[in-house]
């Protein structure tokens, strides 16, 4: 997939397309039904799938206290995106004169002149330009005007309930992580490369692959049971995500302790992906009292997998 940073890396060769727009945190199932649509035009229609998103999403800028967690950063979405076949991934920096545009402008320049956009995928809530004054409505008009398609997307609903960035986040704030997946389509994860931290977990005997999260805010905390991908193949094991309070740490990262797993993931992507809530995250008086608590937490990694495998197999057995 082609990733294009910023709207001055927009190239003649990148005009004409089939766009969606939208944050995309998390690729969830809704998102997935879009990506669906955008792939089916612009197989019809013989063009380039594109989807734009921003950096930092609109409500990190306006609001960054308030911003909620976010799903996936911007190389987590990347991956995302790419798995559904998307052929161009447009981020646009999301600062004050942007959030400015006028809306004609946004449509007029942006949209026709620099992308060449001949059909546009958008839910029919889709707000833009300067106070959110651009809507649906002005793109109707528009794509008369200009002479590109435009369809309207509604929103996924599971049980009667929409699915959305924000109820998964409510899944995993209660440590729901079968909701989550069921709107995510896939368990939870986390991605990042692992980088050398102060070896505690070698000495205390679990030596761990640690992972500087570089988020506001975390959708997770504790510790939790795992699944990882990596170079050397798929790997179950035990992690602990948060600030790490017996050693004063100060920054969130996640520490991840690979079962049966002997090598050298320094400098490596892994990715994360949260099977089971363990516990949450606690202090613990003495090096030695955190030592017991993570053999106990493993076993009790361990003891979930092997619980998982045997359902799996008496489900197999009943097909």
């Amino acid at each position: 997939m082609e990733f294009i940073r910023g709207l001055h890396n927009i190239k003649p060769e990148h005009q004409g397309c089939v766009l969606t727009i939208g944050n995309f945190d998390g690729v969830h199932l809704g998102h997935q039904a879009v990506l669906a649509k955008l792939q089916a035009v612009a197989q019809q229609r013989q063009l380039p799938s594109c989807v734009m998103v921003f950096e930092p999403q609109p409500l990190e800028l306006f609001a960054p206290e308030q911003a909620p967690a976010r799903l996936s950063r911007l190389r987590e979405k990347y991956h995302g995106l790419a798995s559904f076949g998307v052929e161009r991934l447009l981020c646009v920096n999301f600062n004050r004169r942007f959030a400015d545009l006028d809306p004609a402008y946004f449509i007029e320049q942006l949209l026709v002149q620099q992308l060449g956009v001949r059909h546009l995928i958008v839910g029919d809530d889709f707000c833009f330009g300067k106070n959110r004054t651009g809507n649906y409505s002005l793109l109707q008009q528009a794509s008369e005007r200009f002479g590109f398609g435009l369809t309207p997307t509604a929103s996924l609903k599971q049980h009667t309930h929409r699915v959305s960035s924000t109820r998964i986040r409510q899944a995993l704030a209660k440590d729901d992580l079968q909701e989550a997946q069921a709107m995510l389509g896939r368990p939870f994860a986390l991605m990042g490369r692992v980088r050398h931290g102060r070896q505690l977990g070698r000495e205390l005997g679990f030596p761990t692959a640690n992972v500087w999260l570089y988020r506001r805010k975390l959708p997770v905390h504790g510790v939790y049971a795992i699944e990882v991908s990596t170079p050397y193949g798929v790997f179950q094991g035990v992690a602990n995500i948060g600030s790490r309070p017996t050693v004063s740490g100060k920054t969130e990262q996640l520490e991840a302790h690979l079962f049966d797993f002997q090598g050298d993931l320094y400098g490596n992507q892994i990715e994360v992906r949260l099977r089971h809530k363990i516990r949450d995250e606690q202090s613990f008086a003495s090096l030695a009292a955190l030592q017991q608590q993570i053999q106990r937490d493993a076993e009790a990694a361990r003891n979930f997998f092997k619980s998982s495998a045997s359902v799996q197999v008496e489900a197999n057995e009943q097909r």
